[in-house]
């Protein structure tokens, strides 16, 4: 009863600190995840400006609740039961400008097809390997996410972030402590990203169109984007390619409830339709222990599991 006060307090705080601020109670994560999975969030939170962003992690801390925070919820399990306490999503902070010297400032919420989209248009390249990753420009760079010939921490100069008392802090350069799908502020999570720079280099607008073009054809012929999925689930083992094992390992098309290792590439984990976060858990340990037994290959997962 005390958490459902603690609840109601925080929204009815919320709403008076920033009456514009869009709040949900009860609100299902499986309309926020790329996986369609996930129970009820306690409290749903999605600011549309910085300073709305900055209110309303003061709040939540103030009441002592828990916090997730999220973008476009491409790289997250959630569990069946939900999340409980507060739910803080930046998909609505997506303004994108071109500055000069061949920089483009996104904030946390801009999708990265849109990021890539503006720096084509600008004339930039650089950003083609992010067009077609799902993900926010936050959670790209709380992850160091990348994709064919590219990642975050090659274009990434500076970004600006709250940390967990909301001081303002800028990390440059090599501060973002990048590596394979990790950073800074995957080793921070109380630090909130709320906007970053890229450089980029001056390129043909054409030319950029064509290659994010081509990036795309390669994906709908290799990745099954029909179904939800969090992309590929596992990191990629050093010396193999996760998606590989997993299809040595006679594991292609397998399921475990409405969870299913893909037939098109067994690399991603997909909700063929119902599944829950039970049964994508399960799908993921089977194939993680037929991969161990196969091959003596440990295969650690990519996607963050919120239970």
């Amino acid at each position: 009863m005390e958490h459902r006060i603690n609840i109601n307090e925080c929204a009815a705080a919320l709403r008076k600190a920033a009456p514009e601020i869009d709040i949900a109670i009860n609100e299902p994560m499986s309309r926020h995840t790329t996986f369609a999975i996930g129970g009820p969030a306690d409290l749903f939170v999605m600011p549309k400006t910085i300073a709305e962003l900055t209110t309303a992690l003061s709040v939540v801390r103030e009441h002592e609740l828990p916090l997730l925070v999220l973008g476009n919820g491409s790289n997250m399990l959630v569990s069946d039961n939900g999340v409980r306490g507060t739910v803080i999503c930046t998909i609505g902070l997506d303004e994108v400008r071109v500055g000069e010297d061949c920089q483009v400032t996104a904030e946390a919420g801009a999708l990265l097809s849109r990021v890539a989209r503006r720096a084509q248009r600008a004339g930039l390249t650089g950003a083609e390997f992010s067009a077609g990753i799902p993900g926010s420009l936050g959670g790209a760079v709380f992850m160091n996410a990348g994709a064919y010939d590219g990642q975050m921490a090659g274009i990434v100069e500076k970004t600006e972030y709250l940390d967990g008392e909301g001081a303002r802090h800028v990390l440059e350069g090599e501060a973002h402590g990048f590596g394979y799908r990790r950073s800074a502020f995957r080793a921070h999570p109380e630090w909130t990203v709320l906007r970053s720079t890229l450089r980029l280099r001056p390129g043909d607008p054409t030319a950029i169109q064509l290659k994010m073009a081509d990036l795309a054809q390669r994906r709908r012929d290799k990745q099954p984007l029909n179904y939800p999925s969090a992309g590929s689930t596992f990191k990629r083992p050093e010396g193999y390619f996760a998606g590989r094992l997993i299809e040595d390992a006679g594991l292609k098309g397998v399921s475990v409830g409405g969870a299913q290792v893909s037939e098109k590439h067994a690399g991603f984990l997909i909700n063929r339709g119902g599944a829950s976060c039970d049964d994508m858990l399960r799908l993921i340990e089977l194939v993680q222990s037929r991969v161990r037994e196969a091959f003596g290959v440990e295969l650690e997962c990519e996607v963050r599991i919120i239970r």
